[in-house]
């Protein structure tokens, strides 16, 4: 699968928002169980307490101050170490009386008449400053009494809570990645199997499927529906080609005759009569449909073969050579510059006729179009990142915009509308060079036009050898 912004791809966003979700309803749950724990705990406490001063206040309607004052002695002489509950007996001024704490908290009370408070001279057994909750009740305008529970069971278990909800959330976090990373990567190999096919069907071969694993699932089924659709395309291709194929042969049989015919009638006539000049033009003209149907044929079959499985180990190099020899006497006929830049040794899998056929095109092309005096530059480079073709030219070259168009068949722009051609070169061209999964652009050479052939090496790179 290519490379993409990750931030862009469907499957990173599918597995942040479900980890987010995930994480998001495990923190909503995680919540209520804090919630509801410190709650719960925050009101025992209260109650505690508050049963706490109802007893005592019991005590002091039945036995007065001295009973009072009895029973918090006791209470308070019966407390264990660790224990936490805080009395406090004062006079009407808050001077203290009697209890555990020295004086009365400097604090004002909450709403439900509540005191949250640290006492700065008492700390807890772990060195920690002490705080406590603690409620009030007056005594017959005479006396104050304060009993309090210390915070620091609640505040332990407050922070045991929230580090058990910590790591719960992390360990949420983590393991909603792991579960967002195997969703990621079994869809991945699911898609990563259709795009793969979906690449070999957009280089013309529609005769590969999908692959589906028979579990019904929604990937099973967009495959099914992808193979029938793919099905009924591959036929309608196929039944196209071979009506242009049975149309191409059984125009071209008649076509031959015809031309045989026509030039036994044309060897008939003296050869400066005006009949042996018409039917000359006549055999041209059956020469040039002859080559059209050749050429539609020949494409036919590049793009319907199983060509691949006899490929072989070529030297392009070697190759260009042969074409550089073979077109050379036309480029002196013209008067053209013929400069061969750099050829470099490059070996690829390919069918050495089709590949040659192609690269042929290409500088025929270059050469046809090129103007008497003009340079075309021909170029072997096997470079770090690939090895390529290219063959430049000064021409009139081809408009950006044309470029997608000029490999189709029968596609000529207007300016080469009256130069000899049938439109099906660059189509040929564009044919072999999709079986060789070879990729062929334009550029502008400014004047002129750019053709680079990206080339599929077998070997590394070993040396170069020039020639000018």
């Amino acid at each position: 699968m290519s490379q993409i912004n990750p931030f862009k791809s469907s499957l990173v966003r599918i597995t942040i928002a479900y980890v987010l979700l995930f994480g998001l309803s495990v923190s909503i749950i995680l919540g209520l169980i804090y919630w509801s724990t410190i709650v719960y705990t925050t009101n025992q406490t209260d109650e505690n307490i508050s049963a706490e001063i109802q007893a005592l206040s019991s005590v002091y309607a039945q036995k007065g101050y001295s009973g009072l004052a009895a029973t918090l002695s006791e209470r308070v002489r019966q407390q264990r170490p660790g224990d936490s509950t805080l009395y406090l007996l004062t006079d009407h001024n808050f001077e203290p009386l009697f209890g555990n704490i020295s004086g009365w908290p400097k604090v004002a009370y909450d709403k439900d008449g509540w005191l949250d408070f640290r006492l700065d001279d008492l700390l807890d057994e772990n060195g920690g400053e002490f705080s406590a909750r603690a409620r009030t009740f007056e005594v017959e305008n005479r006396f104050n009494l304060l009993v309090g529970e210390g915070m620091k069971d609640l505040r332990n278990l407050r922070e045991l809570v929230t580090q058990a909800l910590i790591w719960s959330l992390l360990v949420t976090v983590v393991l909603g990645l792991l579960m967002g990373y195997m969703m990621r990567s079994t869809l991945r190999s699911r898609l990563t199997a259709i795009i793969s096919i979906s690449r070999e069907i957009m280089k013309g071969d529609f005769r590969q499927r999908i692959t589906t694993k028979g579990s019904g699932d929604e990937f099973d089924e967009l495959g099914d529906n992808l193979n029938i659709m793919l099905e009924r395309i591959e036929n309608g291709v196929e039944g196209v080609r071979r009506v242009s194929d049975n149309i191409a042969h059984d125009l071209k049989t008649p076509l031959a005759r015809m031309k045989n015919k026509v030039e036994e009638l044309h060897r008939k006539f003296d050869i400066d009569s005006p009949e042996h000049k018409a039917l000359d033009n006549i055999v041209a003209e059956a020469d040039g449909l002859l080559a059209t149907f050749n050429a539609l044929l020949r494409i036919a079959r590049i793009e319907y073969s199983e060509k691949r499985k006899e490929f072989g180990s070529v030297e392009v190099d070697a190759l260009l050579e042969d074409l550089l020899e073979l077109y050379e006497p036309l480029t002196e006929e013209k008067n053209q510059r013929l400069n061969v830049l750099t050829i470099e040794p490059v070996t690829v899998l390919a069918d050495r006729d089709m590949l040659f056929q192609a690269l042929a095109n290409l500088i025929d092309n270059a050469i046809k179009y090129t103007p008497a005096d003009g340079q075309i530059e021909i170029s072997l480079i096997d470079a770090d990142a690939g090895a390529y073709l290219e063959i430049a030219d000064n021409g009139p070259g081809i408009p950006a915009e044309e470029y997608d168009n000029v490999v189709q068949r029968f596609y000529r722009i207007d300016e080469s509308r009256t130069t000899p051609g049938s439109g099906l070169g660059l189509a040929l061209v564009s044919a072999v060079l999709r079986v060789h999964q070879m990729q062929l652009t334009f550029e502008d050479n400014n004047p002129g036009l750019r053709v680079r052939v990206g080339l599929p090496k077998l070997v590394q790179k070993k040396g170069s050898a020039a020639k000018t």
